[in-house]
This record gives C-alpha cells, sequence and structure tokens, in this order.
C-alpha cells in the first residue's frame, strides 16, 4: 500500500537530499576584497606611515608644533598621493580590460564558430562531455553580449560589467588614509604635549585594522591584530631611533 503524506514510511532524507523539506545552504566570505580590503589597508597604511614619520620627528627632540604640521602634511600629501596612485593603477587596470574585450568583441563578430569552439575546447578540458559542451556552448553563443560575458569570465577572469570605478578607489584610498593618518596626528590637535598618546592611539587603531582584516583571511582576529600591532610599533621605534640619531648628529 502507497504511503499517504505525513506518513512514517521507515526513510529519512538527509537535508539536501531530493524531498527533503531542509536544505542546507552556506556562504562564503568576500575573498575579491570589496570595499572592506582598500579601506582598511588605506587606513593601516596611512596609520604606519604618519606615525611612523611622526615618531621619527619626535626622536629629532622637535617642539609641539612642528610635529603636529608633520603629521598634517603627511597625511595630505599621504592621500593625495594614495588616490592618485589608485585612480591610474584603477584606470590602467580597467583601459587594458577594454582593450582585450574590444579584442574579444571582434573575433565574435568574424569567426563566431571558431569563437564557439573554442568554448566547447573549454568545457569539455573542463570534463563536460562532448555533446553536453557542444549544447553549452552553442546556447551561450546565441546572444553576443553574453557571449562576449562568457568568454571575458572564461579567458580574462573578469565580468564586464562589474570592472572597478577609478573614482571610487581614488576616493576610497583618499579617504580611508587620512582616516587611519589622523588617528596619530589627533592627541596633539586636543592638547597633548607628549608622544606616547599619539604612539597608543595609534597602536590601538593598528590593533582594530589588523583585527578587521581577519574578515579577509582565515587568520583569528587577535593573531592578525597584534602582529599589525608589532608591525607598526616596530616601524615607528626604528624612526624615533633614527630620528634621535639625526638629531644628536645635525644638533
Amino acid at each position: 500500500m502507497a504511503s499517504t503524506a505525513g506518513e512514517d514510511t521507515g526513510t529519512t532524507l538527509r537535508p539536501g537530499e531530493p524531498g527533503s523539506a531542509h536544505t542546507d545552504h552556506h556562504t562564503h566570505r568576500d575573498v575579491s576584497g570589496g570595499w572592506l580590503r582598500p579601506a582598511v589597508f588605506g587606513a593601516m597604511d596611512g596609520l604606519v606611515s604618519n606615525l611612523a614619520l611622526m615618531t621619527g620627528v619626535a626622536g629629532g627632540a622637535a617642539d609641539r608644533p612642528v610635529i603636529v604640521i608633520t603629521g598634517l602634511a603627511g597625511l595630505a600629501s599621504g592621500a593625495f598621493s594614495m588616490a592618485a596612485g589608485e585612480y591610474t593603477s584603477v584606470a590602467s587596470q580597467r583601459d587594458l580590460v577594454m582593450a582585450e574585450l574590444e579584442v574579444e568583441r571582434r573575433e565574435l563578430s568574424r569567426n563566431p564558430e571558431d569563437e564557439r569552439r573554442e568554448l566547447v575546447g573549454l568545457y569539455r578540458g573542463r570534463g563536460l562531455p562532448e555533446e553536453l559542451a557542444e549544447e553549452v556552448a552553442r546556447h551561450l553563443s546565441k546572444d553576443p553580449e553574453q557571449a562576449l560575458e562568457t568568454h571575458a569570465r572564461e579567458e580574462l577572469g573578469v565580468a564586464p560589467g562589474e570592472l572597478p570605478s577609478p573614482m571610487l578607489a581614488a576616493v576610497s584610498s583618499f579617504a580611508s588614509f587620512a582616516v587611519g593618518a589622523l588617528l596619530p596626528v589627533l592627541p596633539y590637535l586636543l592638547g597633548a604635549t607628549a608622544l606616547w598618546p599619539a604612539v597608543a592611539v595609534a597602536l590601538t587603531g593598528l590593533f582594530l585594522c589588523g583585527a578587521a582584516v581577519a574578515r579577509i583571511t582565515a587568520r583569528p582576529w587577535w593573531y592578525s591584530g597584534l602582529r599589525q600591532l608589532l608591525l607598526g610599533g616596530a616601524a615607528a621605534a626604528v624612526t624615533y631611533g633614527l630620528g634621535t640619531l639625526f638629531g644628536v648628529a645635525v644638533g
């Protein structure tokens, strides 16, 4: 006799099996970086470079106004440099990709059959049976834009509609670097006269940035935070020592 709905048939369906009421889903972290990677690393760069710059000047026995001006100058110059470099880098990469996409577009127009066979070869190389590879390639080649996107993904590893914006990259780099570089200067702007509050704030910021990197990597947050704190602290200590050495030599 056939079992009715809701009746126990003695068979247990595991999650994810056909007929199961529950299907497991999982998500992945953003391994491509997204907005988090440039923001965190931009802030970290601003923190380390400006902290090292200011400790170097402080090591040379400079007074508070000189240290503040140095920190603000380092913030401005570094932020503009980062923005210009990021804009140029992303724009150049985008131009290169667009040029290669145009080459692919011409090939699809002039030699559609050769490009279709190229897709068949790619899918055969990934283990699809010849008949299925032919069917997939024929289906994807019907629409020129879909064919272009498929070839771009398979051959160039890019999605034509998802290319990064040079302006967004520049603005993000400028803002994140400026925020990071501001932290060591902030205690002085609030009235501090000694170096240690600036170092304490900067090292705390470095630890937090390092912990945020754990969202990108597989490392524990405390490990990433401590590693960045030690690296930034080492850079500050070295430049402070050099500043002291040069200050004594010049003085």
